[in-house]
């Protein structure tokens, strides 16, 4: 290993982030309520963020956005014990969204792999998850759940810089999203097993830019014959992503990854 390398970016955890890059991406905070004035406020967790774990003051200088696509220079005015008030300074349009959406229709994983999912999804550039209720499913997220995950898309935001959210939806049953599918988009189900099946990267090379993608990921024991049927009814593409059995977060993230591509 060359002596070269520095020892404070080989290890793991926020501590691996030189400090001043740490210190840029934990100054961005997510303000609940439309930001139209030359005030704002933090609340929750944002509160929680900005007085004790980065121990910020009155004076300093932080980034908001409210998930409209701008970002805004504020100074901190007031601290409070569960609010924070800001003078807003500047507003600045930035976009840094794919310029075509990706709608990912996922039969969840267990546990902490939906954390996981849903996190990575915002940074690829995922417009809206859709949690899918599929005949062989086994993790049906219930509202508190659904709650921590939009939770989750908020800090994904703050740290990879989206200034738009994420959406996730409520659950939906398979028939209906299929059927979901406007003009000017394609539909593409993750569905090794199909008799008749398009590698990935070889549709997307066929296929010109379109205005949406949106995505099909089955459970851990796939899609029923019955669901298959109906997607094919409704001429979705059946792609795979190779010879091998992908967990239904790699397989997701690999089709968002390979479609995010085709974006700047």
């Amino acid at each position: 290993m060359s002596s070269r390398i520095r020892p404070d970016c080989i290890s793991f955890g926020e501590n691996s982030v030189p400090s001043r890059l740490r210190e840029k991406m934990s100054q961005r905070f997510f303000v609940e309520s439309p930001i139209a004035a030359d005030r704002a406020s933090l609340v929750g967790a944002e509160t929680h963020h900005l007085s004790h774990v980065m121990r910020a003051g009155v004076g300093d200088e932080v980034t908001l956005f409210d998930g409209s696509g701008a970002e805004f220079t504020a100074r901190v005015a007031k601290i409070g014990r569960s609010s924070v008030d800001l003078d807003v300074l500047s507003r600045h349009e930035i976009d840094r969204e794919l310029p075509f959406e990706i709608v990912m229709g996922v039969a969840l994983p267990k546990g902490d792999r939906q954390r996981w999912l849903i996190e990575k999804c915002v940074e690829l550039g995922v417009t809206h998850v859709v949690p899918l209720q599929t005949a062989r499913g086994v993790a049906q997220p219930v509202q508190h759940a659904l709650e921590r995950l939009r939770r989750t898309v908020i800090e994904a935001s703050k740290q990879c810089g989206r200034n738009r959210l994420m959406t996730l939806t409520e659950p939906m049953p398979f028939n209906d999203y299929v059927a979901s599918i406007p003009t000017e988009s394609i539909g593409l189900i993750a569905h090794p097993a199909a008799p008749e099946h398009t590698p990935m990267h070889r549709l997307l090379a066929e296929v010109t830019p379109l205005a949406a993608y949106y995505l099909a990921i089955g459970p851990e024991g796939g899609f029923s014959n019955e669901e298959t049927s109906v997607a094919a009814s409704a001429q979705w593409q059946f792609v795979t992503l190779g010879p091998r059995i992908l967990r239904i977060e790699t397989a997701a993230l690999a089709l968002a990854a390979m479609i995010a591509g085709r974006g700047p």
